[in-house]
């Protein structure tokens, strides 16, 4: 019993009380911090499925019905079903980044990805910017998905080598600019990069390089410029980016506005010969893809693989075209009731398409699997 008759308080009795105090002191803190990060912007960019455009359909501009392709000056045919290409809408940008919130819902999202903001804006690169060069790598891809088509079907058209870019400080700087036609090379004639290319690195660096080129205006001018060697292709070089400019023997539109990059290339080809061609080629079935393309034929690498398989799969689209480059993204990761076939050409493409309009066997077409996969990851 106490002097004053009372009992002694416990001794854990204050120590505790003290504890339980932090505890929700800390709890009340990381919640709070919780909040605010949330709003805080991420260095992020968040992938998810964008509008899906049928090649042989049309887009909404302006409240009128636009055909994505039109051709004038060459028969062509009726279609049917759809050839779709693909998109990826982004959200987050330099300027104004996702949320913490919107990066951790996204990242339990499956048909969404989160990449960081440098892959898709390098250091420097503003929106802008970006939206210009995709704009660009859009028209580039259109011309290069037409002359594959051509090309495919056996239809006669000329090349010329423009030149795109020409680097600062380099050998060509102050000699060519972009659009000037670089007709031939010490007497080669000219029609493209890697014939440029043979001819500069044959002559070397110890002499000046003959290059005779069509200015804009069409007058005609020889240029002599003396190539340097290039750490970035090890040999010589003169400082120049080439753009393939093609004539075509009629006149073939792609319309398709607020999309940019070079990824419909091919459904663009596609879509081009199925228009020229008589029947259905895709035999009437809902068939999506997606794919670079050059005036070969070449289907290359695209990103946004897997957002863009769920786009097709919601789209209703039963099967996909996926280049072969893609493929080690492409396993496990395809939406149930979408059947895709690997494709490295424009060759590949259509021997997927015929399969499927002669309704043949389409267990023998080429596909992404498991093996691919792994051969593709031991390479990086």
């Amino acid at each position: 019993m106490s002097l004053f008759g009372e009992q002694p308080e416990p001794a854990t009795t204050r120590p505790r009380s003290r504890r339980v105090t932090l505890g929700w002191t800390f709890l009340i803190a990381a919640i709070v911090a919780a909040l605010v990060m949330s709003f805080l912007p991420a260095p992020y960019v968040i992938e998810q499925p964008g509008p899906v455009f049928n090649t042989l359909g049309t887009q909404d501009q302006d409240g009128n019905a636009v055909e994505l392709i039109t051709i004038e000056g060459r028969q062509t045919y009726p279609t049917g079903g759809t050839l779709d290409m693909l998109t990826v809408s982004a959200i987050g940008n330099p300027s104004q980044s996702p949320s913490w919130a919107q990066v951790v819902s996204a990242w339990f999202d499956p048909t969404k990805a989160v990449v960081p903001m440098w892959a898709i804006y390098p250091k420097g690169t503003t929106t802008e910017q970006r939206n210009q060069q995709n704009a660009q790598d859009m028209t580039n891809s259109q011309q290069e998905a037409i002359a594959a088509a051509l090309n495919q079907l056996d239809i006669p058209f000329t090349t010329e080598l423009a030149i795109g870019s020409v680097a600062t400080g380099g050998p060509a700087d102050g000699v060519l600019v972009p659009g000037d036609i670089v007709i031939s090379a010490n007497g080669t004639p000219i029609t493209t990069v890697d014939q440029l290319r043979a001819v500069i690195t044959e002559n070397g660096t110890d002499k000046p390089a003959s290059l005779v080129v069509r200015h804009e205006d069409g007058t005609e001018e020889t240029l002599e410029i003396t190539p340097q060697y290039s750490d970035a292709i090890q040999g010589p070089a003169i400082g120049v980016g080439g753009a393939d400019v093609f004539e075509f023997p009629f006149d073939v539109d792609i319309q398709l506005d607020d999309v940019g990059g070079p990824s419909a290339g091919m459904m663009f080809a596609l879509g081009i010969i199925d228009k020229l061609t008589p029947g259905e080629l895709n035999g009437g079935q809902s068939i999506a893809g997606t794919g670079t393309i050059d005036a070969a034929g070449t289907v290359g690498a695209i990103g946004g693989i897997r957002q863009k398989m769920v786009g097709a799969r919601d789209a209703g689209a039963q099967y996909f075209l996926a280049p072969a480059a893609n493929c080690d993204e492409v396993v496990g990761h395809i939406p149930d009731g979408l059947s895709v076939f690997k494709v490295s050409t424009l060759d590949d493409a259509m021997t997927v398409l015929q399969t499927i309009e002669s309704g043949g066997d389409l267990s023998s077409l080429p596909t992404c699997d498991a093996t691919a996969s792994a051969l593709s990851d031991g390479g990086q």
